[in-house]
């Protein structure tokens, strides 16, 4: 295994607040960088709540109201003004769990163990295994505090322009989904964890960068493709004039036959083949999620990130007690393998 060189020997009357207090010098400017994100953010935020969804709401009741047959006039930029900010904001809160990991994988462990700065905490402050928790939990309530305000006011704005802006994504948009609830949160959580744990694996700050938004996005695709199975789905049936019935996070779609079997939807290399299989249906079926499994789909998906999660914080610390030995004592060359 590879492991790091010299004893180390913690000094137990550091304590945690001292270490507390490094964590927070030593970070300080990604610190104030995340205070500032978040502010700007909520402050964008607050005004899709308000006077941009208003004014947007107001554009859109302007063209709703047009006679085409006469020059039409409606406020056509605060229509774009407000899904413009919309969509920034929304990829914006998206992107925050892989900006997370890079931070944590390229600063909060890579770098401090390529530099030699882990080892002076080793052996001035803490064990490594106190210095390991005090950086995952430090960051981490920054992190939920933060993006638990961030999301709150997202669903806040979504909500604002509902049933007033045609052009509004609806809930179960991929990035809105996200965006308005704990899943984001969640996310960012496991973002923290898995580059932290790509920078204990990497021991540099490159690599860690990279490795630990390869991890999270990783988590990010399995709790996607995991989410619609996680609540039981409603299925609706309605006639072939009718079209596909109810509307969300579609799990299956296809045609009723008349004895109520399922096919599924047809992919016509020709008309007669359409014509063929269309003949053996009276209707379609739609398996999804309404819009009230929201809430039980965020939390369930939150609570399987959350579960990941808590596994990337374990191997962390399976990887740290490999690296320093299990005795707390780092017995070859740092870059060696035995």
């Amino acid at each position: 295994m590879t492991v790091l060189t010299g004893p180390v020997t913690a000094v137990p009357a550091a304590g945690k607040p001292r270490l507390t207090r490094w964590v927070l010098r030593l970070h300080r400017p990604a610190l104030y960088g995340w205070v500032g994100l978040a502010a700007v953010l909520a402050a964008l935020l607050i005004a899709l709540a308000g006077p941009l969804a208003d004014a947007a709401a107001e554009g859109w009741r302007q063209y709703d109201a047009c006679d085409f047959h006469d020059p039409c006039h409606y406020d056509q930029n605060a229509i774009l003004r407000y899904k413009d900010w919309y969509d920034y904001t929304t990829t914006t809160l998206n992107v925050l769990p892989l900006l997370v990991a890079a931070w944590a994988g390229a600063a909060l462990t890579g770098r401090e163990l390529e530099s030699g700065t882990a080892r002076l905490a080793w052996t001035q402050a803490s064990s490594p295994a106190r210095w390991l928790t005090v950086r995952l939990a430090v960051p981490a309530l920054a992190v939920a505090a933060g993006t638990g305000l961030l999301f709150w006011l997202h669903r806040r704005a979504w909500a604002a322009g509902r049933g007033r802006i045609d052009t509004l994504k609806t809930w179960y948009d991929t990035w809105t989904f996200h965006a308005n609830g704990p899943t984001t949160l969640a996310l960012t959580l496991a973002g923290l964890a898995a580059g932290a744990l790509a920078g204990l694996l990497c021991r540099r700050t490159l690599p860690a960068l990279i490795l630990g938004v390869v991890f999270t996005s990783g988590v990010w695709g399995l709790a996607q493709q995991l989410m619609p199975h996680l609540w039981p789905t409603v299925t609706r049936t309605a006639s072939l004039k009718d079209g596909y019935p109810g509307s969300g996070i579609s799990v299956e779609q296809g045609l009723v036959t008349r004895t109520g079997a399922h096919l599924p939807s047809p992919y016509c290399s020709s008309d007669a083949t359409c014509h063929a299989v269309y003949a053996k249906a009276v209707g379609y079926y739609n398996t999804f999620h309404p819009s009230s499994h929201y809430w039980p789909l965020q939390l369930t998906t939150s609570a399987l990130i959350l579960a990941v999660t808590g596994l990337l914080v374990l191997a962390c610390f399976l990887v740290l007690r490999r690296l320093t030995g299990p005795a707390g004592e780092l017995s070859a060359r740092r870059g060696t393998s035995a």
